[in-house]
């Protein structure tokens, strides 16, 4: 992380993106699922803020919304300090071309039935990214960026690897200059030997293109080599926000312990306390009282059961929502 602060390029400031349940009973009152709720923190400049959690915790859903895919329930989103929710048309259409994103199924993300050369010239055409006639310069420079040969323009996705389809998606991101891209579980469609080569590539390319990310995945393993700071999130609330080294070496969440405690070690002289959770996420629907994570929590006491916590400060920058975090250790 850079040692001085720097004005964020994205303020969330709680966040709550609740949906409808469909009614079964005419009288039955109206029920929401509560996917993310009262969610807050920034993304400075040039760095990698990764939100990390298990199916369901909201991680995806935060992302939708800071793509304007979906419109927050309450709460605001600040890019550049303007609130995307008051956007122009106009305006709206230049944020489009600021933050992109990179998905989870590079096959999927792809269209089937155009050439890498039509998706990328699509993507400029609706941008206005510079003339016509330097638009193909610009497509054999991000084969370059991306490791791709030349001929890659003229062929379908279907002919490529997952790998280098995901290479694709990244091009097809960078076609427009972004600033900001939004990588929803970007690498966990692919094995791990080719998870790290994408891994190394976003990485020189934030350097050389001072790219900004925001990075969700369900695995701390992978977020550990392309992190600054990482935000972890549990049935749509954050327990806890800390930079890289700090999270790693000291968690202070039990749930942010657990999953610490579930990477494998590759050596069998290193013994690791296993954390067990059991029981199932409860439903975003009807969560818990008090800490939502309480009815897995080992620790967990009546304060727990019946008061939330609060996301605090505990040391610098490193934020907690644990009613005994000073005293739990790893």
């Amino acid at each position: 992380m850079p040692s001085k602060a720097k004005t964020p390029i994205l303020e969330v400031t709680h966040l709550k993106q609740y949906f409808p349940v469909k009614k079964e009973r005419i009288l039955e009152a109206k029920r929401y699922v509560q996917a993310v709720d009262d969610v807050s923190f920034s993304v400075e400049p040039g760095t990698t803020v990764s939100i990390v959690g298990e199916s369901g915790c909201g991680k995806s859903t935060t992302g939708r919304a800071i793509l304007r895919l979906d419109d927050p329930t309450s709460g605001t989103i600040e890019y550049n300090g303007q609130d995307i929710a008051k956007l122009s048309k106009k305006e709206l259409k230049a944020f489009r071309g600021d933050i992109q994103v990179i998905f989870q199924d590079p096959f999927a993300s792809l269209n089937p039935r155009r050439t890498i050369r039509q998706m990328l010239n699509e993507a400029m055409s609706i941008q206005n990214v510079m003339d016509k006639t330097k638009r193909e310069d610009r497509m054999l420079e991000l084969m370059d960026l991306v490791g791709l040969p030349y001929d890659s323009l003229e062929r379908l996705p279907h002919e490529f690897s997952g790998g280098q389809r995901q290479r694709l998606g990244i091009a097809r991101a960078l076609a427009v200059n972004p600033k900001l891209i939004v990588c929803d579980e970007a690498v966990s469609a692919l094995d791990v030997s080719v998870q790290a080569q994408v891994l190394n590539l976003m990485k020189k390319l934030q350097k050389e293109l001072n790219l900004t990310y925001l990075f969700i995945s369900h695995d701390l393993s992978v977020v550990k080599h392309i992190s600054n700071r990482i935000i972890v999130m549990y049935l749509g609330k954050i327990v806890e926000i800390a930079d890289n080294e700090d999270l790693f070496q000291s968690p202070r969440h039990p749930y942010t312990q657990a999953l610490l405690s579930a990477i494998p070690i590759p050596d069998v002289n290193v013994k690791r306390t296993q954390i067990d959770i059991t029981g199932d996420v409860p439903s975003p629907i009807n969560p818990p009282k008090g800490c939502r994570f309480h009815t897995r929590c080992p620790f967990a006491t009546e304060h727990c059961r019946t008061v939330e916590p609060e996301l605090r400060t505990i040391n610098n920058t490193h934020q907690v929502s644990c009613h005994y975090a000073e005293t739990l250790s790893f």
